[in-house]
C-alpha cells in the first residue's frame, strides 16, 4: 500500500528567510494597485479558489490595492446549454444575441460575481461585487465583425473597451474594500455588452494605472520554441512571438491584452500559472515568482 508523503516542514530560520525575502516587495507596493484577472482552474478547482483568496487577503491586508476582474465562459456556457441554446463562437468570441446577453448577466453578475466576493469576503477580506455597468464604470462600444472564411460575423452584443471611469474603484478602495468586477459593459442608451474579461481586465489596468497586471491562466506562462518556459519579455520581443507564430492559439490574445495594457502606462504584465497554488503570493513577493513577466524596457534574450 502507498503511504502517504511526509509532511514537509522548514526550520524556524528557513521560515523568517521567506518572510525576509518578501520585505522589499512589501516595501515596493505598499499603497500600489494590482489588477488581477481571475479565471481557469483556480475558478473550479475547491483548493485553488482558497489559496486565491487567501492570496487576495493577504495582499490587501500589509497595504496592496488588489483589484479582481473574473471570467465566467464555462458556467455561461452551462447555463445555455441548460436553457436549450447553442453556444456559437468565431475567432474565441461568444456570439451574443439579447437572450444571450441575459444569461450572461445573470451568470457574471448575479452568480459568478457573488461567488468570488462570497469566497474573498470568507477569507477576511473585505469584497465588494459591481459589474462594469454600475457607475457606469467601463463605456463600452460594439465589436467590429469578425472574419470566418472571408465573411463577415456579426458578434451581436459583444463589446470593446470604449473608456473606462475609475471613479467607483476609488470610492471603493477609499473605504477599504476589494472591488471585484464582472466584464459586461454599458453601450449607448445602456444597452449590455458582453466583453472579453482578458481585455476588460488589461483596459482597467491602464485605467486605473496599476502597477501590475495578472493573468491566471492554466498554463505555465509563455513558452518558446523548445517548449521551454520564457520568464521575462520585451514588449518588442512579446511582439516577436506573435508575429513567427513560436506564440499560438489562445496565447495570443493573452500576450496582446498585456501589451494593450503596457501600452496604457502599466509597467510590467504577468501570465502565470493558476494552478499553482499561492501563485499571486510566489508572482508577486518572492524573488524568482512564477510564470512569464512582460516589460516595457528591454528584456534579456530569449
Amino acid at each position: 500500500m502507498t503511504q502517504p508523503n511526509p509532511t514537509i516542514s522548514t526550520s524556524p530560520d528557513q521560515r523568517a528567510r521567506i518572510l525576509i525575502e518578501a520585505l522589499p516587495y512589501l516595501r515596493m507596493f505598499q499603497g500600489k494597485r494590482i489588477v488581477i484577472k481571475y479565471g481557469g482552474s483556480a475558478m473550479t478547482d475547491q483548493s485553488l479558489k482558497e489559496s486565491f483568496a487567501e492570496d487576495v487577503v493577504l495582499l490587501s491586508f500589509v497595504g496592496i490595492k488588489p483589484i479582481i476582474v473574473h471570467g465566467g465562459g464555462p458556467q455561461i456556457g452551462e447555463l445555455l446549454k441548460k436553457v436549450g441554446k447553442e453556444s456559437r463562437f468565431v475567432k474565441g468570441l461568444r456570439v451574443t444575441d439579447a437572450e444571450t446577453m441575459d444569461v450572461v448577466e445573470m451568470v457574471l453578475v448575479a452568480s459568478v460575481n457573488k461567488d468570488v466576493v462570497s469566497l474573498i469576503n470568507s477569507q477576511g477580506g473585505r469584497a465588494v461585487g459591481i459589474s462594469g455597468r454600475d457607475g457606469p464604470l467601463i463605456k463600452a462600444r460594439k465589436a467590429r465583425p469578425a472574419k470566418l472564411a472571408d465573411m463577415d460575423v456579426d458578434l451581436g452584443l459583444v463589446g470593446d473597451v470604449d473608456s473606462i471611469d475609475p471613479t467607483l474603484i476609488d470610492s471603493l478602495e477609499q473605504q477599504g474594500f476589494i472591488p471585484v468586477v464582472a466584464p459586461v459593459g454599458s453601450g449607448p442608451g445602456g444597452k449590455p455588452y458582453n466583453i472579453n474579461a482578458d481585455t476588460a481586465a488589461g483596459a482597467l489596468a491602464a485605467a486605473v494605472g496599476a502597477d501590475k497586471f495578472i493573468l491566471l491562466t492554466d498554463v505555465q506562462g509563455v513558452l518558446d520554441s523548445l517548449g521551454e518556459l520564457i520568464s521575462s519579455l520585451s514588449e518588442d520581443q512579446a511582439e516577436e512571438l506573435i508575429e513567427n507564430g513560436t506564440a499560438a492559439g489562445g496565447m495570443i490574445p493573452k500576450l496582446k491584452c498585456c501589451l494593450g495594457a503596457l501600452r496604457g502606462g502599466v509597467p510590467k504584465a504577468h501570465i502565470i500559472d493558476g494552478r499553482v497554488s499561492h501563485a499571486l503570493i510566489l508572482e508577486i513577493l518572492s524573488d524568482e515568482g512564477i510564470g512569464t513577466e512582460i516589460v516595457r524596457e528591454k528584456a534579456p534574450g530569449i
